[in-house]
């Protein structure tokens, strides 16, 4: 049985990814110039930025100025504010799952609390909003699901959780939850969701419009012991 809905941010509630990466690759060539970002930028999918470019920093040999990570977030947000638009559909299967729902996110609060405003799904989870940025080790570490569940009052077991990366449902596993993998999203690659399957995960969710079902099943127990 199921409790709880949670859901990720970034990818999940907002097509906020494919911004954030073009964003990303855009400062970092205007700052290395003849330094090739595109393909690398590829693996920042699910990461922390300040964990990406600190990767970034030994696979190339290069030294991030020491304000660079305030430079991309205010780059990023400053296209946010232009562009960013709600996944297709979420505002209404949320508004269609039965369970309360939380959002557990890598980004900042901060972030998060903007980016659910412009998509207009701030009603819908009102305080029960969480960041990496409140527990010591972000996602793929559970420690901020865990923080989640304890703040809430409720058992991880009777949560479910709908992620994009596989960090992510790395992270909602680790702190015993259930999980629904979503690959919906614009930066979503060909070929995710056999990547997923290849890696046990069975429930794969295309279309936000999918979602009420699949909660309503977990609610029913119908998930059994299976995670994901």
């Amino acid at each position: 049985m199921l409790d709880h809905l949670i859901c990720d941010c970034d990818g999940v509630l907002v097509d906020s990814e494919i911004i954030a990466d073009r964003v990303l690759v855009e400062t970092l060539s205007a700052t290395f110039p003849g330094v090739d970002f595109e393909e690398v930028a590829k693996t920042a999918f699910g990461q922390q930025t300040s964990r990406f470019l600190a990767s970034l920093e030994t696979k190339f040999g290069i030294t991030m100025p020491a304000d660079f990570l305030d430079t991309i977030d205010r780059n990023i947000e400053a296209a946010l504010a232009k562009s960013l638009g709600p996944i297709a559909g979420v505002r209404d299967a949320l508004h269609r799952v039965t369970l309360p729902a939380a959002v557990v996110s890598n980004s900042r609060l901060a972030r998060v609390g903007a980016s659910l405003k412009r998509a207009g799904l701030t009603d819908v989870f009102g305080p029960r909003v969480f960041s990496a940025e409140q527990v010591a080790r972000p996602k793929p570490f559970p420690d901020v699901y865990l923080y989640a569940a304890q703040q809430l009052g409720i058992e991880p077991a009777r949560c479910v959780v709908v992620e994009d990366s596989v960090s992510g449902l790395h992270a909602a596993r680790a702190a015993g939850m259930k999980t629904i993998a979503f690959v919906g999203a614009s930066h979503i690659p060909d070929g995710y969701a056999e990547v997923l399957r290849s890696l046990g995960v069975t429930r794969i969710m295309e279309r936000m419009e999918q979602l009420p079902e699949l909660v309503a099943a977990g609610a029913r127990g119908e998930f059994g012991d299976v995670q994901s």
